[in-house]
């Protein structure tokens, strides 16, 4: 599997090259001219927003608030700036987020808080799919192949989302593929523990709806500020979109980076996405790869924050080591 992903990471590399060629760094060095002091400003805003409300996402996937809402914060930054830049799938920041929590709540806890979290964030994005798509049907001619991809794209991740969601609430060792997918050998060091994790997600479902809600709500009003985010960058990059328009542009973009988890920080797979999409909407395929740019440049802040958080909180001992699932 790693071989895999560090295969990907280069076809998405050769990918994003390509694009760039093709469309022309002019093309693209002129669309960022507009930004002007206006990208010190994208960078910060409107994605604080979007940080905030998938922190709460991830409150609420606790059965109760015992970790302040700043360590989550701070964590949470540490944990996405670990899955964006290395090949563990979006899976190995979730070990560092429930890692650096330690001082706060058991692994037992905070394990399973990931876990839900990972769940409820995926179920408002097809949610927020299901609203681009809707949106996108008075926009897009009739039989867009565009818009058929999104709409089948919806029906597998409503699939895939709903059979993970019934393993969890069965408490079918799902604790245990995720630690495979990790490493080999970390499953079965703590198998009672890990069963008690599965049990405590199993209980989180059955027990805990109106969280469960309060955390799919927020993770959703996060998406819908991304949108906003969209809307502001493509405001700032000379293009007068409506909001619904951008919805559009961000709803389909999450289904990209659904469809391409593997390959890490989306490289190429989102570029290329944006392009199409752009193109769909007669935006221009220049206009796409340079609003994926400016996302990128605004990744790369975070990113840089996270890991500085990382680095002060200095956890003393490997991520991975911290699925020994204690107690």
């Amino acid at each position: 599997m790693r071989i895999a992903r560090v295969l990907l990471f280069l076809g998405g590399a050769a990918l994003f090259s390509a694009l760039l060629i093709h469309i022309g760094p002019d093309a693209i060095a002129s669309s960022f001219s507009r930004l002007s002091w206006r990208l010190l400003v994208i960078l910060w805003f409107p994605f604080l927003l979007v940080t905030v409300f998938d922190t709460l996402g991830w409150r609420f996937a606790f059965r109760h608030d015992r970790v302040p809402f700043r360590v989550l914060f701070s964590t949470r930054l540490a944990g996405e700036a670990f899955n964006l830049t290395t090949p563990t799938a979006s899976v190995g920041g979730e070990a560092v987020k429930a890692w650096l929590l330690r001082p706060h709540v058991a692994l037992a806890e905070s394990f399973p808080s990931v876990v839900t979290a990972k769940t409820t964030i995926t179920i408002s994005q097809a949610l927020f799919l299901l609203l681009g798509i809707a949106v996108a049907w008075p926009v897009l001619p009739a039989g867009s192949r565009l818009l058929r991809a999104m709409e089948w794209l919806l029906v597998f991740e409503v699939i895939g989302v709903g059979g993970f969601i019934l393993v969890q609430v069965l408490g079918v060792s799902t604790v245990r593929r995720v630690l495979e997918r990790l490493g080999p050998g970390l499953a079965g060091k703590r198998p009672h523990a890990l069963d008690r994790v599965d049990h405590a997600l199993s209980r989180f479902y059955r027990d805990e709806p109106r969280r469960l809600f309060l955390s799919v709500a927020c993770h959703f009003l996060g998406w819908v500020f991304s949108a906003f985010e969209a809307y502001v960058i493509l405001h700032a990059l000379g293009v007068p979109v409506s909001l619904g328009t951008a919805t559009v542009i961000e709803a389909f973009g999450t289904g990209i980076r659904f469809a391409t988890f593997m390959v890490p920080a989306h490289l190429g797979a989102l570029e290329g996405g944006h392009v199409m999409i752009f193109a769909a909407l007669g935006l221009g395929a220049p206009t796409g790869l340079a609003f994926t740019l400016v996302r990128r440049v605004r990744e790369v802040a975070w990113v840089a924050l996270g890991f500085l958080v990382l680095l002060r909180r200095r956890p003393d001992a490997p991520p991975t080591a911290a699925l020994e699932i204690e107690r």
